[in-house]
C-alpha cells in the first residue's frame, strides 16, 4: 500500500484548513436517529503492501439506541463502566473504527464525520476557522459536534488542539510564556493558574482536549522543541507537568471548563541524539539511553502526571531499542499499562504511525494498534486508515478484542467528560478569552520567568526618567517574535500575528524618552545616550525545523549589539530565545544581560522587571553551554563545559538567587 504523507500542520492554512462548517444546523441532544440507516462506504479488506478498491455495503442494524427503550448508555445515573459496555455492545465494527480515528478538521466535512462515525477531530497548528475569532471557533466545533450527534448512536466527538502556551491558535487569546520560561519560575502554583486560564479560553471555543503538557526532559538544547519543555531536570518537569494536568482538568472532568490533558510524548523524545533522525537532525531521532536512564529521566515525569489524573497520553515520534515508539509494545503496553498502571487511551502523533514501517501503511497500522495505540491521528487519509484497519481485523492481524479494548478506553474518557450530557461548553465562557485577568496573569508569569545572567550592579533597574533610552532590535517591537512557534500557526511568525504588547509598547507607556531603531543604527544621533536596550533573539520555529547545529544567533541580531554599544553609556541586552545559546564576545560588552525566553503576548512583564516594578526571580532550567563543543560534557549541577550552571540567576544588585554561582569561563 502506498504510504501517503500529508502536509505538516500549518503549511497550508489558507487552503484546506479553512472552516467548512455550515450555518443551517440544529443542536441535537442525544443525537440518535429513529429507523435504520444504510451506509455505503468504500472500505474493504486490504492485505499488507496491497490496496483494494472493492466497495462494501455496510448494513446498520435496525435495532438501534433510537428504537430501544431508555438505553443505558444515555442514562447519566448509570455508572460509567456500565454505560461503556452498553454502548460498546450496540456498535458495529465500522462505528468502532470511527472512534479510533482522529482527523484534522481541514481534511473532513461535518457530513463526512457523520458518514464515517468519526470519533475525534483536531485543529493542527494553523487549523483555524475564518474569521479567526472565538465565535467562529465555536461555530466550527459545533458543526462537527452536531454531525457526530446525528449518527446512529449519537456518540459525540472529542476535539483536540495544541494549546501549549495558551489557546495559541486563536487570535486574541492570551499567549503565555512557553514552558522553558515557566521552568525558570519553578512555581507550580503559577503554572497551575496558567493551565486553568488556558482551559477556560480553550473550552470557550468548544474544545475540551489539549495536547499538553510536554513532559520531555531535553538532554541536548540543539533540539527544536527545547522551549516546549520545562527543563533538563526530571524533578522539575514532574513538578510542573503535574501542575498543568491539575490546572487543565480541574476538580471534575465533567465540568464545562475541564479540558483533558495529554502528557507527551511517551517516551524518550528529550533524549534523542544529534544526527540520529531521518527526518530532521535530532527531532524524531533515536533516544540514546539505556533502560535505567530511560526510566529515571524520561519516564519519571509521567508518574506524577498519571497520579494527578491524566487520562490520555500521546506517543513519541522517537525511536528506542525496538524501533519507533509508536510500534513498541514493550513501552506502550508492558511498561505504560502493565507497570505504570495507565488506564486511559493512547493517541498517536501527527501521521506518526506511518513511520513505523515506511512504505507499508497496512503493516504500520497493524503493528501500532497491536503495540498499544488506541486512537490514530491520521490526520488526513482517514478512509485509507479505516479500510486498512478493517482489513486487519477481517484477516485476523488485529483482533476484535483489541479493537474493543481501544474503543472502551476512548468511550470511558468521553463519558467521564460528560460529553453525552453536555456536548458543547456554555457560551458564557467567551468572555474569558484574552480577558484582563488572564493577561495580568501572563504578565506576572513573564516577570517571574526573567533570568538575569550578568550585571554590573548599577545598571538595573533602569530609570524611565533618566534621559533618552535607545531601544534597538526587531524583537523589541514584535509580538510574533516574542511568542515564538506554536502561535497562530505551527511554526509561528514575526509581526502582529497574535495581538498583545511588545517591549516597545510597554516602554513607551511608562516613558516619553524612548527612541527606537529596529536595526540599532540610530544614525541621527551625535551624542551618547545614557542607556540602551538591545533586544535580540531567535526567529520563531517549531519542532525539527528549529534543530540548530550551531546555537548562535543570526549575524544581523549580533550586529544590533555592536552598533548600539558605542552609542550608549550603559547597555542592557535582552535575549529572546527558546533555549540557551552560544554567546559570542559581543554579549560580554553588555552591562546587564537578561534572558526573557519566549514570553508570549504580554511584553509588559519584561519592562516590569527592567524598571524594578518586579524583582528578578527566575533561574536557569537548563545548563548554559560555554561553546558548541562543550555540549557533550554538560551535566546538570556541574560547571564542566558550562558558562552558567543549572539553577543560576542573579538579583538586580548582582547577588545569586539561591546557592548557585556563575561558572568560570
Amino acid at each position: 500500500m502506498t504510504n501517503t504523507s500529508p502536509i505538516p500542520p500549518g503549511d497550508d492554512p489558507d487552503g484546506p484548513l479553512e472552516s467548512r462548517s455550515g450555518s443551517d444546523r440544529r443542536r441535537v441532544r442525544s443525537g440518535v436517529v429513529a429507523g435504520a440507516l444504510t451506509a455505503l462506504v468504500a472500505l474493504a479488506a486490504c492485505g499488507s503492501g496491497s490496496e483494494s478498491t472493492t466497495t462494501t455495503t455496510v448494513e446498520v442494524p435496525a435495532t438501534t439506541a433510537a428504537t430501544a427503550a431508555d438505553p443505558a448508555y444515555l442514562d447519566p445515573s448509570v455508572p460509567v463502566d456500565e454505560r461503556v459496555e452498553d454502548l460498546l455492545g450496540r456498535m458495529t465494527l465500522d462505528e468502532k473504527l470511527g472512534q479510533m480515528t482522529l482527523v484534522e478538521k481541514g481534511s473532513i466535512s461535518p457530513e463526512e464525520v457523520r458518514e464515517y462515525a468519526i470519533g475525534a477531530l483536531l485543529s493542527g497548528g494553523g487549523g483555524t476557522p475564518r474569521p479567526n475569532n472565538p465565535e467562529a471557533w465555536r461555530e466550527m466545533v459545533g458543526a462537527f459536534q452536531d454531525a457526530a450527534l446525528a449518527t446512529r448512536l449519537g456518540i459525540p466527538v472529542i476535539y483536540g488542539v495544541d494549546a501549549v502556551h495558551g489557546h495559541n491558535n486563536l487570535r486574541g487569546a492570551t499567549i503565555f510564556p512557553h514552558n522553558v520560561g515557566l521552568g525558570a519560575t519553578r512555581d507550580p502554583v503559577l503554572v497551575e493558574e496558567i493551565a486553568r486560564a488556558t482551559a477556560e479560553e480553550t473550552a470557550a471555543t468548544g474544545i475540551r482536549w489539549n495536547y499538553s503538557p510536554v513532559l520531555a526532559v531535553p538532554q541536548d538544547v540543539r533540539w527544536g522543541r527545547t522551549y516546549e519543555a520545562f527543563g533538563e531536570d526530571p524533578e522539575l518537569v514532574s513538578l510542573l507537568g503535574a501542575a498543568v494536568v491539575r490546572g487543565l482538568q480541574g476538580a471534575d472532568l465533567a465540568e464545562d471548563t475541564a479540558v483533558v490533558a495529554t502528557p507527551k510524548h511517551f517516551v524518550g523524545d528529550g533524549g534523542t541524539g544529534w544526527g540520529t533522525s531521518t527526518v530532521y537532525r535530532i527531532d524524531q531521532g533515536v533516544t540514546l539511553a539505556g533502560e535505567d536512564e530511560l526510566r529515571s529521566v524520561h519516564v519519571y515525569p509521567y508518574l506524577a502526571a498519571f497520579e494527578t489524573g491524566a487520562v490520555t497520553v500521546m506517543a513519541s515520534y522517537s525511536s528506542w531499542e525496538n524501533g519507533k515508539v509508536h510500534g513498541d509494545r514493550y513501552l506502550l503496553t508492558d511498561m505504560l499499562r502493565g507497570e505504570l498502571g495507565f488506564d486511559g487511551f493512547v493517541v498517536s502523533d501527527w501521521a506518526a504511525v506511518d513511520q513505523v514501517k515506511p512504505g507499508d501503511l497496512y503493516g504500520s497500522i497493524v503493528q501500532s494498534v497491536n503495540a498499544g495505540i488506541d486512537m490514530v491521528m491520521v490526520p488526513s487519509e482517514y478512509e485509507l486508515f479505516i479500510r486498512a484497519l478493517r482489513g486487519a481485523v477481517t484477516q485476523g492481524d488485529v483482533t476484535e478484542e483489541r479493537i474493543d479494548e481501544a474503543v472502551r478506553r476512548i468511550l470511558r474518557v468521553k463519558f467521564a467528560m460528560g460529553l453525552f450530557e453536555s456536548p458543547m461548553p456554555t457560551s458564557d465562557l467567551l468572555a474569558s478569552v484574552g480577558s484582563d485577568e488572564h493577561r495580568a496573569l501572563a504578565r506576572r508569569a513573564v516577570a517571574r520567568s526573567m533570568v538575569l545572567l550578568e550585571t554590573d550592579g548599577e545598571t538595573l533597574p533602569i530609570a524611565t526618567d533618566g534621559g533618552t533610552v535607545l531601544l534597538g532590535g526587531a524583537a523589541a517591537h514584535d509580538v510574533g517574535i516574542q511568542s515564538g512557534g506554536w502561535t497562530i500557526s505551527w511554526q509561528g511568525d514575526s509581526g502582529d500575528v497574535a495581538g498583545g504588547t511588545s517591549i516597545f509598547d510597554a516602554l513607551t507607556a511608562v516613558s516619553s524618552t524612548i527612541e527606537y531603531d529596529r536595526f540599532g543604527k540610530f544614525d541621527n544621533r551625535t551624542d551618547v545616550a545614557p542607556l540602551g536596550i538591545a533586544v535580540v533573539g531567535e526567529r520563531p520555529y517549531a519542532e525539527g525545523r528549529g534543530d540548530s547545529e550551531s546555537l548562535v544567533l543570526p549575524g544581523s541580531e549580533v550586529e544590533v549589539i555592536r552598533r548600539m554599544r558605542p552609542k550608549v553609556d550603559k547597555l542592557v541586552v535582552v535575549l529572546i530565545t527558546g533555549r540557551p545559546l552560544v554567546l559570542g564576545p559581543e554579549f560580554d560588552s553588555a552591562d546587564a544581560l537578561v534572558v526573557a525566553w519566549l514570553p508570549g503576548s504580554e511584553g509588559a512583564g519584561i519592562v516590569d522587571v527592567l524598571t524594578g516594578e518586579e524583582a528578578f526571580a527566575g533561574v536557569l532550567p537548563y545548563t548554559w553551554p560555554s561553546s558548541i563543543e562543550a555540549l557533550g560534557s554538560l551535566q546538570m549541577g556541574s560547571c564542566d563545559g558550562a558558562r552558567y550552571p543549572f539553577g543560576y540567576g542573579l538579583s538586580a544588585d548582582g547577588e545569586p538567587l539561591g546557592t548557585v554561582g556563575r561558572c568560570d569561563s
